[in-house]
């Protein structure tokens, strides 16, 4: 994917997907510790979802984080929504959250 990383073309791609993970290195090859946290929350979810390699581009992780007004990574967006990074999202995994916001965004798009 190659992005000019503005806030309407990372709006867009948040937008277009139901769950988006900006992570160092990809789910195949995470490139920290909490991005591969991130990615096997998302894959234990067996939902598909969008990841960004923010390492790819030097001007990902400042443009992301401005945008996003969130200072770490991973971060990891569901129906649009920035719930937070890999800490957040395996509590809310455990809690039964993610599984429920999915549900519920399931439920009002049909």
């Amino acid at each position: 994917m190659s992005f000019d990383w503005t806030p309407d073309e990372l709006q867009s791609l948040v937008n277009e997907h139901r769950i988006v993970l900006f992570m160092k290195g990809t789910p195949q090859e995470p490139l920290c510790g909490f991005s591969n946290r991130a990615a096997q929350v998302l894959q234990q979810l067996e939902e598909p979802y969008t990841s960004v390699n923010i390492l790819a581009d030097p001007r990902a992780i400042p443009s992301v984080c401005e945008w996003a007004d969130f200072p770490t990574m991973p971060q990891i967006y569901i129906l649009g929504e920035l719930i937070g990074g890999s800490d957040i999202a395996l509590e809310m995994f455990e809690s039964g959250e993610l599984q429920q916001m999915l549900a519920d965004g399931e439920a009002s798009s049909e």
